[in-house]
């Protein structure tokens, strides 16, 4: 055997042995991709369930979400409806705190301004001008008979 032979038989060999190893190291490599797939597998089964019941959960959120949102409206409107009676109420009382003593006040002060006119003896004025009015007899028989009327009618 000549030395080219033998170097051709070496490198024979060696290729031989290279190609086993990378053989084995494919196999490995393939045993080691079935089992990553079969815990993806695994990991597919056992996280399925929870994802229904995640998707459930967000599901139901939202649908609080939409009630709570609704709840709110409803709690603003009635919110707005007592701010608006609130106010409505306030003037009112306001108004009649306020407008039965100045309508007091003015009175007194407009029967004193008369009396003190009265008694100077200047002539009467009429602060809005002439008004024409009809007889000045107040009766009080009618309106007393019917509520004497209405009375009785309560009692029977």
């Amino acid at each position: 055997m000549t030395a080219g032979e033998l170097v051709a038989v070496v490198a024979a060999v060696l290729l031989s042995i290279g190609f086993a190893a990378l053989v084995v190291v494919l196999m490995r490599v393939l045993d080691a991709l079935r089992d990553m797939r079969r815990e993806v597998d695994d990991l597919k089964s056992e996280t399925r369930p929870l994802l229904v019941e995640l998707q459930s959960s967000a599901d139901e959120a939202r649908e609080s979400v939409l009630e709570a949102r609704s709840d709110l409206e409803r709690f603003d409107n009635v919110l707005g409806s007592a701010e608006a009676i609130g106010d409505a109420v306030s003037g009112r009382v306001a108004r009649t705190a306020f407008s039965s003593p100045m309508i007091k006040a003015a009175g007194f002060a407009r029967g004193t301004s008369r009396t003190i006119a009265r008694l100077r003896g200047q002539p009467r004025q009429r602060g809005m001008g002439p008004i024409e009015a009809g007889p000045r007899v107040i009766e009080l028989t009618e309106p007393r008979d019917e509520f004497r009327s209405r009375r009785q009618r309560r009692r029977a």
